[in-house]
C-alpha cells in the first residue's frame, strides 16, 4: 500500500542565481541569472553553519527562495546548490519541517500510531527536535541535514561536530531509560544510495553513532528531492555496517 507524499513548498517564486561566495557565516552572494535585475549581486541568508563541503563552487547554480517577511534585511534564503546537474538542499531547518510534514501526511511508517507531535521538546537538560506520543508510547527524534555523498554513500557530518557528539550521548542515555529514540537524517541530494557516518571527517561521531545504534537508538535516513517548487520526501536508505 502506497503512502501519501510529504512535500514542503518554498515561498514562490524561487530564483536561480550564480553562486559567488560566502562572505559571512550566515550570508552568501550570488548573481541573478534572469529577471529585470539580471546580473545584480543578490545577498541571501544561509542557516547552514556547516562546511557545505564540495558545494560552494563559484559559478554554480544557487536556488534562492524569497523571504516570507518582506521587511527582512536579506530578501532571500539559500535553499540549494547545484552539483553535477542536481540540486542539493542546504537549508538546515528542512529536516525538522519535513519530519513534521511526514507525520501529518502519514508518509513514514516509523511514526504510525503517534497522534501527537510536539516540536522542540525538553527532556532532562536537553531539548530534542520532536516528541511524539500515542498508543505506542513516547518517541523522541533528533533531526540532521545531510549534504555530502561519496561513492553513493550519504555521509554525516561534513565537519567535526562536538554538538552532534553531545546529542548522540544524550540519545543513548535516553534510550537506556527504555524510551524509543531515533535520529532522522534527511539526505537532501538524489545520489545517496545508502547512509553512513563520515568517519574520515569526524571519527568520534562515527564511533558514537554505531555505539548509539547498538544501544537501541534508531536511524532513519531518508533521501529528498529538491526543485524550485520545494522539497519532497523520498525513499529510506540503508545504514552501512561499520
Amino acid at each position: 500500500m502506497s503512502r501519501p507524499a510529504a512535500h514542503i513548498p518554498f515561498h514562490a517564486p524561487c530564483r536561480r542565481a550564480a553562486f559567488i561566495r560566502r562572505i559571512k557565516r550566515f550570508t552568501v552572494e550570488a548573481e541573478a541569472l534572469d529577471g529585470p535585475d539580471k546580473g545584480t549581486v543578490l545577498k541571501a541568508h544561509t542557516n547552514n553553519t556547516g562546511s557545505m563541503l564540495g558545494l560552494l563552487r563559484p559559478g554554480g547554480t544557487a536556488l534562492l527562495s524569497p523571504a516570507a517577511n518582506p521587511d527582512r534585511k536579506l530578501k532571500y534564503t539559500l535553499e540549494g546548490l547545484e552539483l553535477a546537474g542536481a540540486m542539493v538542499g542546504v537549508n538546515t531547518l528542512t529536516p525538522n519541517r519535513m519530519l513534521y510534514a511526514a507525520w501529518r501526511a502519514g508518509a513514514m511508517p516509523e511514526m504510525d500510531g503517534y497522534g501527537h507531535f510536539r516540536k522542540e521538546a525538553k527532556v532532562g537538560q536537553s531539548r530534542l527536535d520532536a516528541h511524539l506520543t500515542g498508543d505506542p508510547g513516547d518517541l523522541w527524534v533528533e533531526c540532521k541535514n545531510v549534504t555530502m555523498v561519496e561513492d553513493d554513500v550519504a555521509l554525516f557530518p561534513d565537519a567535526v561536530t562536538e554538538r552532534g557528539q553531545k546529542h548522540l550521548r544524550e540519545l543513548m542515555a535516553l534510550a537506556a531509560t527504555g524510551a524509543r529514540v531515533a535520529l532522522f537524517f534527511l539526505v537532501q541530494r538524489p545520489d545517496g544510495r545508502c547512509f553512513g557516518p563520515a568517519d574520515m571527517i569526524d571519527p568520534v561521531y562515527a564511533e558514537l553513532l554505531y555505539e548509539a545504534l547498538d544501544a537501541g537508538v534508531e536511524a532513519w535516513p531518508y533521501v529528498a528531492g529538491v526543485d524550485e517548487t520545494g522539497i519532497t520526501l523520498g525513499r529510506r536508505l540503508k545504514v552501512v555496517a561499520p
